[in-house]
């Protein structure tokens, strides 16, 4: 019987293949309908309890989404004469089981909170560093929150939790897209999507190297220029963008005398230490967020972080503003190419950079969130010579649906440079 192996085996001919065309797959619009992609303000959630009590008094709740509420707080609201049919309340907690059981025989859904996790089901808000750390002072890095659920997700099965699990962590991350979306509104109301800049690069640069400082000087001069910082959460470049934001308001000697304290705990493996000089910098370089109409202060102390527990191994960045941090890191990764519109920073890194490279071209290739900003690659030969991917990037980026988006790539190695080409 003949076989087909030896004909796949074998690459066909030149120009076998036909071209590609126009279009994603040549069957679907590219980019998808803006409908599908653009976050979406859900006028039926309520997720403050201010939010929640203006509401009450209109004795209708009927159809709405209530999120992660204390409703067992005082004043503990009377929900017995209120119109609930057809009204979801998540992960919130009521003054007794009555409450919830009530609800429900009047055509309310209820979600409650699960039992046993350590992790809020359906956060209303970001993450601060205060959050993640708290526990650091009496129990150390393994009392902080943020080792205690990554002990817990450790525990229940880790990227593939058991199904309770399971549920629990897709309801947290869809409290943290929520809070995201909440916490990014005034700054792309004010400023626009194209300042939302993303900075990826090794999670291992130790403190103090140069590389590390250099990612610092780019997130100080970003954010003084009025630019959203965004970084992946981790340590090493990650952590010395945010830290430049953190302390965008203050001047560069600060910067440098921070980066020189932090350089004391250089490696993020011994965590308790490296944790321990984190909280003693913030401390002694404290930020209050700036109060200005329609600006979110937060971006100039300490811009944005969206970690991961996949990667909760490595210690906390402390130096973000806000932080969204996920249990999917496939959701984590999107979300944060998705937000950076302004341009993203590429300083040296191996495998997972690389990936971030790629999964931000196949954006920008197929103009999936809309326009995108530049591609800075710091360090020249690092980029064309030991991990040559601007080789491939180039030609791929050429080739666009949208025309030869080639000339948004650029291979500097320095850092005003890259801030100038972000800010023009």
């Amino acid at each position: 019987m003949a076989t087909t192996t030896g004909l796949l085996s074998r690459p066909p001919p030149p120009g076998v293949w036909p071209t590609p065309p126009k279009g994603q797959d040549g069957r679907v619009p590219t980019p998808p309908p803006t409908d599908v992609i653009e976050p979406h303000l859900h006028a039926d959630e309520i997720q403050t309890r201010d939010e929640f009590d203006r509401q009450l008094v209109t004795g209708r709740l009927t159809g709405l989404t209530v999120q992660g509420l204390r409703l067992d707080l005082a004043p503990v609201p009377d929900l017995t004469g209120v119109e609930v049919t057809g009204t979801l309340f998540v992960g919130c907690r009521f003054a007794s089981r009555e409450v919830g059981a009530d609800l429900v025989r009047r055509g309310a859904n209820v979600v409650p909170p699960f039992s046993g996790l350590p992790y809020p089901t359906q956060p209303a808000h970001l993450y601060t560093p205060d959050d993640l750390a708290a526990g650091f002072a009496e129990g150390g890095f393994a009392g902080m929150y943020d080792t205690r659920v990554y002990e817990h997700y450790r525990a229940h099965g880790g990227a593939l939790p058991d199904v309770k699990e399971a549920l629990g962590q897709r309801l947290h991350d869809h409290g943290v897209d929520n809070a995201l979306a909440d916490a990014t509104r005034a700054w792309l109301g004010g400023y626009g999507p194209q300042s939302v800049v993303g900075i990826m690069g090794g999670h291992a640069v130790r403190r103090g190297s140069p590389a590390y400082r250099m990612a610092a000087v780019l997130g100080w001069e970003l954010a003084r220029a009025d630019r959203l910082v965004v970084t992946g959460g981790g340590p090493g470049v990650m952590e010395a963008a945010n830290l430049g934001a953190y302390l965008a308001d203050r001047p560069a000697a600060d910067l440098t005398a921070a980066i020189d304290l932090l350089a004391t705990a250089p490696d993020f493996t011994d965590h308790h230490r490296y944790t321990a000089v984190a909280l003693t910098v913030r401390q002694r370089y404290a930020n209050v967020p700036r109060q200005r109409a329609g600006d979110a202060g937060w971006a100039r102390t300490g811009g944005l972080a969206i970690p991961t527990w996949l990667y909760g191994h490595e210690p906390a960045n402390l130096f973000a503003g806000r932080i969204a941090k996920y249990f999917s890191n496939a959701i984590r990764e999107d979300t944060i190419l998705r937000l950076a519109r302004g341009g993203i920073v590429f300083a040296p890194g191996r495998a997972g950079t690389v990936q971030e490279v790629f999964q931000a071209a196949t954006k920008t290739y197929y103009g999936t969130d809309g326009a995108s900003g530049a591609y800075i690659f710091l360090d020249r030969d690092y980029w064309t010579r030991e991990l040559p991917v601007e080789a491939l990037l180039r030609p791929l980026l050429a080739a666009s649906p949208f025309g030869d988006l080639s000339s948004t790539i650029h291979l500097t190695d320095d850092v005003r440079e890259a801030v100038r080409l972000l800010t023009a």
